[in-house]
């Protein structure tokens, strides 16, 4: 039987509602027919496409990561300009370490890669980033350097010029959260994880429908919205259900009643926007109860995961890929979120426990998925509004533009920087001022292989991707 799209519970208001999710609404009025024909409609690349299990999963840095205290440079040439500019911040963590900076260069985690290192320049993580950087050194995980939103290549003149081609809304929050997930400033309606997964519906990859393809533990759901997905929003508990339902579980005769009020009833109303209501309150309950009776059934992971926002939502996301047989899915894309990176002050005592937290929830996850057998069906990637500037204002840093991410999994062809790291110097061709990095490659390039791998063709690609064409679509490889 085909799961129909989860929307949001609106019909009861006397009763608590309250742990239901307003993502839900997103699919409200979308037809069975769309849903169907979306399913019925094969162009993926080739058949092996269609069998197997493949995830992608969206880590989002929201407030923005600062790459420059994420990456440092390790040649001493580098590293001395780098201390140079950033003495105060360099400072604040000597202070904070009684006097021995966590980012002194004989603390930071040399990076090996297999290909060629840029201009003869070397490359650390911090030590809060020991997992990230045994999976780097083990080749589960590569570095994508210097990536942002574009709509065509930028130079530092464009820039300047304030050319017509450049980001809408540069350097803010909301805008670049929605441009790196949808492509365009806020307001935009589709992101390009949702139509991935649009691309696997019409592939029939998932013969259940939509349902249970596009999955969020955060608030943000843009970038897992579709034409036909949208995104079902989880819980650490879940998929969430009605407090005056919950409440009745012990009693199974008063939880019959109670469950029946909430199932379509057309001749209770004429009135169409009441009918519609109920019948989106009773789909959506049918599908969080179906979700939490798959998963319920799932063996439980033996994998630790680290308390905290993140630990938790992917220990969640973990538990729905090990349910994937009973939810009946072959292809998800999942969306979980880690705030507190908007670091314009206080960056020595905020940022490295929000490192810790990044990699110990990363590491677990990369165990779990090997738990389950499906390590090199999973790649994982961070993502983030922005940069930050590698100049300092004190105890903090700015927003910036370009940044650099994360790509994790056994299928990732790691021990790799891909892209091209700036140099940790200001008043050159890629600063935007006060160290605001130009990016040298654009989201659309960052997410193509990333398609490619989930199983799209090039027609998908650009039709998830509609300012790819404007790029080299093969200038980064992950899998290769």
């Amino acid at each position: 039987m085909m799961l129909t799209r989860r929307k949001l519970l609106t019909h009861a208001c006397a009763m608590s509602t309250a742990s239901l999710t307003a993502a839900s609404l997103s699919g409200f009025g979308l037809s069975m027919t769309a849903i169907q024909a979306a399913a019925q409609s094969a162009d993926l690349e080739t058949a092996d496409n269609r069998s197997g299990y493949k995830a992608l999963v969206c880590v989002f840095l929201l407030g923005g990561l600062d790459g420059n205290d994420t990456i440092l440079p390790y040649d001493s040439e580098s590293y001395s300009r780098y201390a140079a500019l950033r003495s105060s911040l360099l400072q604040n963590y000597s202070n904070v370490q009684g006097g021995r900076s966590t980012r002194s260069i004989d603390r930071l985690l040399p990076l090996n890669p297999v290909n060629p290192v840029q201009d003869g320049r070397r490359f650390a993580l911090t030590e809060e980033l020991s997992g990230l950087h045994s999976l780097f050194e083990q080749g589960q995980a590569a570095i994508v350097a210097n990536v942002g939103p574009l709509v065509q290549s930028v130079t530092l003149a464009d820039y300047e010029a304030d050319a017509p081609w450049l980001p809408k809304r540069l350097f803010s929050h909301n805008d670049q959260q929605a441009t790196w997930m949808s492509g365009a400033p806020e307001g935009a309606s589709l992101g390009w994880g949702g139509r991935f997964a649009d691309a696997a519906l019409r592939s029939g990859a998932n013969t259940s429908g939509a349902t249970f393809t596009t999955i969020t533990s955060a608030a943000n759901a843009l970038f897992l919205t579709g034409e036909a997905a949208r995104p079902f929003q989880i819980g650490s508990n879940g998929a969430p259900l009605i407090d005056s339902l919950t409440s009745l579980q012990g009693n199974p005769e008063a939880y019959a009643l109670m469950r029946r009020h909430f199932e379509p009833d057309a001749s209770l109303t004429n009135h169409l926007l009441e009918r519609d209501y109920a019948s989106a309150m009773g789909k959506s309950l049918s599908n969080n109860e179906a979700y939490n009776a798959g998963t319920t059934g799932t063996a439980t992971l033996s994998t630790a995961f680290p308390g905290g926002p993140l630990g938790d939502q992917l220990r969640t996301v973990s538990q729905t890929i090990a349910a994937r047989d009973a939810l009946n899915v072959n292809r998800q894309v999942f969306f979980v979120g880690l705030g507190g990176f908007d670091t314009h002050s206080n960056q020595v005592l905020d940022l490295p426990p929000l490192q810790r937290q990044l990699d110990a929830g990363i590491t677990a996850f990369v165990e779990a998925m090997r738990e389950l057998g499906v390590s090199r069906d999973v790649t994982l990637f961070t993502a983030s509004d922005f940069g930050r500037t590698l100049a300092v204002n004190g105890d903090g840093t700015d927003h910036g533009w370009g940044n650099h991410h994360f790509v994790v999994g056994d299928a990732v062809n790691g021990q790799r920087i891909l892209g091209e790291l700036p140099p940790y110097d200001l008043a050159h061709a890629l600063d935007a001022g006060g160290g605001r990095w130009i990016p040298t490659h654009s989201v659309e390039q960052f997410a193509a292989p990333l398609g490619r791998w989930f199983g799209l063709n090039e027609s998908d690609l650009r039709s998830a991707l509609p300012n790819l064409g404007n790029f080299n679509s093969s200038a980064l490889n992950y899998f290769g």
